[in-house]
């Protein structure tokens, strides 16, 4: 991240934990608000750092930034890879307005996916005992291309069959409605361009899924944000501070996405839990039942 995101004459390593920031919910998750005594200020914790990221670029002056990000997310439904503590790699990087375009969208893509594959190979080369299946190369596929592929598939479906044939995918443009009248999946308004974003899959033996690692796209501009809000009926947040900044072309253009940590080490160690990796609550019901089948949850 450091080579691929940072200036590196100026590089800036921060951990976020809370911040003065106003900051929108992230999927309808409440942010916890701490009451401080002193000046009688109220805090955020952020469970997302998706439009910090933005702001703390233009206030640092900084070309770029990661984060190693940690958040609660209270109303996650918990599985093998879902768990309510999320920990990832959030990075932001400064583009231009040239750059706003699907070939560099996949230019970045390619190099996050190459450091994956070489991670794989050192993981491989030092404990035979792995199992990983990485293609040499990611398939970028469009979500529209999707609905004509497989007709007859809902969307889980259809990423699930697509990661399978080629073991590593892209799949691009999500968030506008698609010709079937669905959404492929869920995405919020004023993060995203829904014309160059996407998320990253592998194939998982170990679960038999299709395993999302990262999302990323490049961040709306004026016109992209204006279209999505009213694409959603979420022209009433155009008066908040993080809206005006982008409409009044305050805040820097960027690219920025995730990387889940724990869900990129369940996968390279073959793991079946992401309770395998992290720490994290689950129920005792569930902590016996994986017992039972030699899984030992942290």
């Amino acid at each position: 991240l450091s080579d691929l995101y940072y200036n590196k004459n100026n590089p800036l390593k921060i951990k976020i934990k809370g911040e003065n920031y106003k900051s929108d919910s992230f999927y309808n998750y409440s942010i916890t608000i701490i009451d401080i005594k002193e000046n009688n200020t109220k805090l955020e914790i952020i469970q997302s750092l998706a439009k910090w990221k933005r702001h703390a670029l233009n206030k640092y002056n900084s070309k770029g930034i990661y984060t190693d990000m940690n958040a609660i997310r209270p109303n996650e439904e918990l599985d093998n890879i879902h768990s309510l503590y999320v920990d990832q790699w959030d990075w932001e990087k400064v583009i231009s307005n040239e750059d706003r375009n699907i070939d560099y969208l996949k230019f970045i893509v390619n190099k996050i996916y190459k450091d994956l594959k070489e991670t794989s190979l050192a993981l491989l080369d030092k404990y035979n005992n792995l199992n990983i299946n990485l293609p040499d190369n990611i398939t970028f596929i469009k979500s529209e291309d999707l609905v004509n592929l497989y007709p007859l598939l809902n969307n889980k479906e259809r990423e699930y069959e697509i990661t399978k044939k080629y073991g590593a995918v892209f799949i691009m443009n999500i968030g506008n409605k698609l010709s079937d009248g669905n959404v492929f999946d869920t995405r919020a308004s004023d993060y995203d361009d829904w014309k160059y974003n996407g998320d990253l899959l592998v194939f998982y033996d170990v679960l038999d899924i299709a395993l999302e690692l990262s999302s990323m796209g490049i961040r709306v501009n004026k016109d992209s944000l204006l279209s999505q809000l009213k694409e959603k009926n979420e022209e009433f947040k155009i008066d908040m501070p993080y809206h005006q900044d982008i409409i009044n072309d305050r805040l820097p253009l960027t690219i920025g996405g995730g990387i889940g940590q724990s869900r990129m080490c369940m996968f390279m160690l073959n793991k079946a839990h992401i309770g395998e990796v992290q720490v994290s609550f689950w129920s005792n019901e569930d902590i016996n039942l994986f017992k039972e089948n030699n899984i030992h949850l942290l």
